[in-house]
């Protein structure tokens, strides 16, 4: 069974940067390690965060659009030797010709939640994946609230900082902000 995720924060350790999802009626948390480069695109699709040109992920969802397709949902469906399996869910536009119906295409885990915040589709995780690689969410709540207490931080110049670090294509800044504006909540993000 698969069971309705979000992306609630990214998060960087000694084991390198990870994306934390979780399941929205279970209070437990899926760390997936990610590379620095994934870590950044899946941060820059979140803030929508202006690039001078396309990324991979933008281009591959301009070319299912200009196809007459859509990426309906990602799924992140199996756990297999500590390696996650991800699924993107492809469909038909509505009134486009052809069959209707979609199909499904594997991905990599930080790709398809990439393309997810891009597109603005729904996240979903086995319950086998909970199961096996789930963190009880308590496990990080305090070092989450320690880090919102910090003073003197202003979410506007935050956000500034972050534009200038992306044009400059300084994308490991730019991850680093995003991470302390994540990490203060996702009302940040949106004012």
């Amino acid at each position: 069974m698969l069971k309705l995720s979000e992306i609630w924060t990214m998060a960087k350790n000694d084991q390198g940067n990870a994306v934390l999802l979780r399941p929205l009626d279970a209070p437990m948390v899926v760390p997936i390690f990610i590379g620095l480069l994934e870590a950044q695109s899946i941060l820059i699709g979140m803030g929508n965060v202006p690039t001078p040109r396309p990324n991979t992920h933008d281009l591959l969802l301009n070319a299912l659009g200009n196809a007459g397709f859509c990426l309906d949902k990602i799924e992140i469906s199996d756990l297999d030797s500590d390696i996650f399996i991800a699924n993107l869910v492809i469909k038909r536009l509505p009134g486009e010709e052809g069959p209707s119906g979609g199909f499904k295409e594997d991905a990599r885990p930080s790709d398809a939640l990439a393309l997810a915040v891009r597109a603005k589709c729904p996240i979903y995780m086995a319950e086998k994946v909970i199961t096996e690689a789930g963190v009880p969410l308590e496990n990080f709540l305090n070092e989450r609230e320690d880090l919102a207490k910090l003073n003197g931080i202003k979410i506007t110049n935050l956000k500034q900082e972050l534009i200038k670090a992306i044009q400059e294509e300084n994308y490991e800044e730019a991850a680093r902000i995003r991470d302390i504006l994540l990490v203060l909540g996702k009302d940040s993000l949106d004012s």
